[in-house]
């Protein structure tokens, strides 16, 4: 093996007798260097996008969601909710009521959104915290007086100004009405003020308004009615252990959901998009390791006398095979490293000094430079996928061409 390798290593890099080789063998390097590069730099792309849009939804969704197996809303009496507040890996249980209501703000701006019920203090409890407060403050109670913090979506569809000084008209649906519906006896109304303004992710800022837990009770008719258990977890904790554990205590008649499982189908939809990336990517590693199986043919070729002379001094087939096997695999390999050390480079410079900008921004993304991230099992993907491919595209000149230039016909 050391023989085979010593013998490939001067042949990548000794003159040829024809320069068209040495330049057959630089392109194939390039393309391979090229190639790698960019699933190197896209999945990182993909990974950073990834991380930042679900760093965005921890900081609204909870680490595990209860909600009833049946129905809309439930009691907190009807689960053995004292005993999770009891398992070590639980930091927090907060009751919370979510339900969809139209919204008026000013004379001719409504909007359908969900309220969400909170205590207070949902901004310590949830990780919402002031970096995510584009306008205002996050105030949902002051001495006694409820104040709602509006989604940055809904804020934009109500035109809710930034010295919020008109209330937001909230109307719901009354539970229990029965006869022709009118806006006096088949809704209920209430007003509140908006305190500040949140920007999170897109799907939440269009949609959500938290107000006062109490508040959401009066205004939806849910006294002891509770529409979801949020819980959040220690550090360290394994969601998926904590989800079996709680759903143990509970039982059949509540769903228990972790953050993944909450949004399982946006999950799912990334990870296909990247790894469609990844494989669009390595079909062009393919077309472009096509120049290394051209460039070992030539290399064979141009090698006929020296395949002959280690003949002669007692080289066998497995021998000569296995040098343009390496020779092969190091063209792979070379490019390989080329196009991960560049693509470590960009990616590095993206994360420490953010140089490529989203465009058109402007403050309406809580990042505004595109998020990178580097994983090592992409990297060892991307490396196997690479030795994979170099390794075909030198078996096959080797395979059905040495044997043109061998005493014994290849089998």
């Amino acid at each position: 093996m050391k023989t085979a390798f010593y013998i490939a290593r001067r042949y990548l890099i000794s003159k040829k007798s024809v320069n068209i080789i040495n330049l057959i063998s630089g392109i194939s390097v390039a393309g391979v260097t090229v190639g790698t590069f960019a699933l190197v730099t896209i999945l990182s792309a993909f990974n950073g996008l990834e991380y930042s849009i679900k760093s965005m939804f921890s900081s609204f969704d909870p680490d595990i969601k209860i909600t009833a197996a049946q129905g809309k809303s439930f009691g907190p009496d009807q689960g053995n909710f004292d005993a999770l507040r009891q398992l070590s890996g639980v930091a927090t249980v907060t009751p919370v009521i979510e339900e969809d209501a139209m919204l008026r703000y000013g004379v001719d701006r409504t909007y359908f959104a969900t309220i969400k019920g909170v205590p207070a203090n949902y901004n310590e409890i949830s990780g919402l915290d002031t970096s995510y407060i584009t306008s205002g403050r996050f105030i949902l109670e002051a001495e006694q007086i409820p104040f709602a913090v509006v989604g940055q979506g809904v804020a934009y569809y109500l035109s809710v100004g930034l010295n919020f000084s008109d209330p937001i008209h909230i109307y719901t649906l009354k539970k229990g009405t029965s006869g022709r519906p009118s806006l006096s006896n088949a809704f209920n109304h209430n007003t509140i003020y908006a305190s500040g303004v949140f920007a999170n992710q897109q799907e939440i800022d269009s949609k959500y308004v938290l107000v006062p837990f109490g508040y959401a009770q009066e205004l939806f008719q849910m006294e002891n009615q509770v529409s979801a258990v949020e819980i959040v977890l220690r550090p360290g904790i394994s969601e998926d252990l904590a989800k079996e554990e709680i759903s143990r205590i509970l039982g059949n008649t509540f769903v228990v959901k972790t953050q993944f499982e909450q949004h399982e189908l946006f999950y799912k939809v990334m990870q296909s998009e990247k790894w469609v990336i990844f494989f669009i990517l390595g079909f062009i590693l393919v077309i472009a390791s096509f120049n290394i199986l051209g460039s070992l043919s030539m290399l064979i070729i141009d090698k006929k006398a020296d395949i002959a002379t280690l003949q002669s001094m007692g080289a066998n087939q497995k021998l000569i095979r296995t040098v343009f096997l390496f020779e092969g695999w190091m063209i792979s390999l070379l490019g390989a490293a080329f196009g991960i050390i560049l693509g470590l480079i960009v990616c590095w410079v993206q994360i420490e000094f953010g140089l490529l900008k989203i465009p058109g921004n402007e403050g309406s993304f809580i990042f505004t430079a595109y998020p990178v991230q580097i994983r090592f099992s992409d990297f060892l993907a991307i490396f196997l996928l690479v030795s994979g491919i170099g390794f075909l595209a030198a078996w096959y000149p080797i395979r059905f061409i040495s044997g043109k230039y061998l005493n014994t016909p290849a089998k």
